[in-house]
C-alpha cells in the first residue's frame, strides 16, 4: 500500500524562508507522487474496466456485470434466417417407411352407409419419425466342444478374439458410454442416470472409465500421426493454451490444430518448457498462428501470424478508457482490410491488387505514428533544486503505448493475412477447439488425475478431428474399440 501525506503548514512556510529553490523542490514532489497515484488509478480503472468484450479474458471472469453485447462485426444487412439458395432442413417425407399402418375407412362421413366393399381410390400419407424402444440386447456365443473319433482328443470351438470374458459389454454400448461422458462431458453420475433411463440397465462407473481408457489407447497411434502431419505437412497451424485443473493444481491444456486437425497436449507449464516437450513448434517450419504470448516467438524457424481479434478487443478498450481516435481508427482499418480479402477471396483471387496492399500498409503506417505522437514519453531528464539535470526513474507504459509498440513491431505478423490468404484474420480455429475443455472445467471443476487429463486429451483430440472431417463421432468410437479407429483422408494419403 502506497502512504501520502501532504505537506503541513510548517513544511510549506520552511519552504518559502530558504527561498525559490526549496519550494520549487517541494511541488515538484509533489507532481512525483500526484504522477505515481494517476498512473496506479489508472492501472485499477483499467483493470475494473476490462472484460471479455474489450480484453482476453474469458466471459466467467464477467460476474454478474455482464458487458453490454457488442459484435465487433459489422451487420451484412441480410435477415434473419436461412438465406436464398440455402437447403435447409425441412422434414420430409421417405419413399419406404420401416413401417405402414392403414387406417381403412368402413362408412360414409356423411350418410353413415357401409364403405366395406367399396375400392379405394386413393390414399393421403402422413408420416411420424421417431425412435423404437430401445433395450440392451443379449447375444450369447456358444462354443462346440466335441471329441474326435478316431484320436479321442477333446476340441472346443474358438470364440471370436472380441469375446474375452464370460460376460462383458459390446462396442456400442461403450462407445455410447464414451460418446456421453467424454464427448458430451456428462459427469460419470449423469452417465450412469442416462444409461438406466435409456436402456434400462444399471452400470459402474468403473465401466465408463474403463471404456475411455480403452479408446484412448488405441486412438493414440492416430493422435501422433495427426502430430507428425502438423509438423511435416501442414502449412498454416493454430496454436493456443488454457488453463486446467488437474489433481488441484493448475496445469495448462495446449492445442494445435487446423480445419482437419486437432491435436491436444496437457503439461504443467504454459511457457517454452510445454512447448518443446510436445515437440510441435521446435520442427515446424510453416506459419503459426497465435496470441501474443512471448513464448511462441521464441522460435525462429516458423513464420509468425498473430491474432487480429485479439488486437481488435484491445483496440475497442483502448477507445473506451482512453478515449484515443487512433484505436478507432486502426480498428475500421485492420476490418477494411478483412472485408477487402475476403471479396478478392470469393472472386477467385489468390491475392490482392500490389497497389492495394501498399496502400492498406502506408494507412497503417500513419495510424500507428498518428497514435505514437499522443503517446509520447515524459522527458528523461528532470531539473532538480540545484539547477542541475537528473535522469527521471523508469516509467511504466501505458497501454495504449504498449500496444502501439506491439503493432509497430510485429507489423508483417499483424498483416500477414493481408498478403498470404492461406492465413486466417484471426486465430478463432484454436479457440473453438478449446472451449468444451472450459465447458468440461465449469462442470467437472478439475480432473482427478494427470492420466484422466490425458485420457480425455486423446478421446477428444480423436473426436474433432473426426468430426472436422465430417464422420459420424459414435462410428468413429465403435471403430475404436474394434481396433479399427477411423483415419482421416489426409492422413491415410501419407
Amino acid at each position: 500500500m502506497i502512504s501520502f501525506s501532504l505537506p503541513t503548514h510548517e513544511d510549506i512556510h520552511a519552504a518559502y524562508i530558504q527561498g525559490e529553490d526549496a519550494v520549487v523542490a517541494l511541488i515538484e514532489g509533489l507532481f512525483q507522487k500526484i504522477h505515481s497515484f494517476e498512473s496506479r488509478v489508472q492501472s485499477l480503472e483499467d483493470q475494473v474496466a476490462k472484460n471479455s468484450s474489450n480484453s482476453s479474458k474469458p466471459p466467467s471472469t464477467d460476474g454478474y456485470h455482464k458487458p453490454h453485447p457488442h459484435n465487433l462485426r459489422t451487420s451484412s444487412g441480410k435477415k434473419s434466417g436461412g438465406q436464398k439458395g440455402h437447403l435447409g432442413h425441412t422434414l420430409r417425407q421417405v419413399k419406404h417407411p420401416d413401417h405402414v399402418i392403414i387406417h381403412s375407412l368402413r362408412v360414409c362421413s356423411h350418410c353413415q352407409a357401409s364403405l366395406t366393399s367399396v375400392p379405394v381410390e386413393g390414399i393421403q400419407k402422413r408420416q411420424v419419425f421417431d425412435i423404437p424402444p430401445v433395450a440392451i440386447a443379449v447375444t450369447e456365443h456358444q462354443a462346440e466342444t466335441k471329441r474326435c473319433p478316431l484320436c479321442g482328443t477333446k476340441s472346443t470351438a474358438a470364440f471370436p478374439l472380441a469375446i474375452t470374458q464370460p460376460t462383458q459389454y459390446g462396442p456400442r454400448l461403450k462407445s455410447h458410454l464414451v460418446y456421453f461422458n467424454q464427448y458430451q462431458l456428462i459427469p460419470l453420475e449423469r452417465t450412469q442416470e442416462m444409461v438406466f433411463d435409456l436402456y434400462g440397465h444399471s452400470i459402474g462407473e468403473g465401466t465408463i472409465i474403463s471404456a475411455g481408457e480403452t479408446v484412448a489407447d488405441v486412438v493414440a497411434p492416430v493422435n501422433e500421426q495427426v502430430k507428425q502431419h502438423l509438423i511435416k505437412k501442414s502449412a498454416v497451424n493454430h496454436f493456443d493454451e488454457t488453463g486446467i485443473r488437474v489433481n488441484g493444481t493448475l496445469a495448462w491444456l495446449h492445442v494445435t490444430s487446423t480445419g482437419t486437425l486437432t491435436y491436444y497436449h496437457v503439461h504443467e507449464k504454459r511457457g517454452t518448457e510445454a512447448m518443446n516437450a510436445i515437440g510441435i513448434l521446435p520442427f515446424f517450419y510453416g506459419i503459426a498462428v497465435h496470441d501474443h504470448w512471448k513464448s511462441y516467438f521464441t522460435y525462429t524457424n516458423p513464420t509468425h501470424a498473430l491474432c487480429n481479434a485479439h488486437h481488435l478487443r484491445e483496440l475497442e478498450f483502448i477507445e473506451e478508457e482512453y478515449v484515443q481516435p487512433w484505436a478507432r481508427d486502426m480498428s475500421r482499418l485492420l476490418i477494411e482490410i478483412k472485408d477487402a480479402v475476403a471479396y478478392a477471396r470469393v472472386s477467385g483471387s489468390a491475392h490482392l491488387e500490389p497497389r492495394t496492399a501498399t496502400v492498406f500498409s502506408k494507412r497503417y503506417d500513419q495510424i500507428i505514428e498518428y497514435g505514437v505522437q499522443m503517446n509520447l514519453p515524459p522527458p528523461l531528464l528532470l531539473e532538480g533544486p540545484d539547477g542541475r539535470r537528473k535522469r527521471r526513474g523508469r516509467i511504466k507504459q501505458s497501454p495504449p503505448k504498449n500496444l502501439l509498440d506491439r503493432l509497430k513491431i510485429h507489423k508483417q505478423e499483424t498483416l500477414l493475412f493481408l498478403y498470404d490468404f492461406r492465413v486466417p484474420f484471426d486465430n478463432n480455429q484454436p479457440e473453438r477447439d478449446i472451449r468444451m475443455t472450459k465447458l468440461k472445467q465449469k462442470i467437472s471443476g478439475c480432473f482427478r488425475s494427470t492420466a484422466n487429463a490425458r485420457v480425455f486429451c486423446h478421446v477428444r483430440g480423436y473426436l474433432s478431428t473426426v468430426r472436422k472431417n465430417g464422420y459420424r463421432v459414435l462410428d468413429a468410437l465403435e471403430s475404436a474399440f474394434d481396433s479399427t479407429p477411423y483415419v482421416p483422408a489426409i492422413l491415410m494419403a501419407e
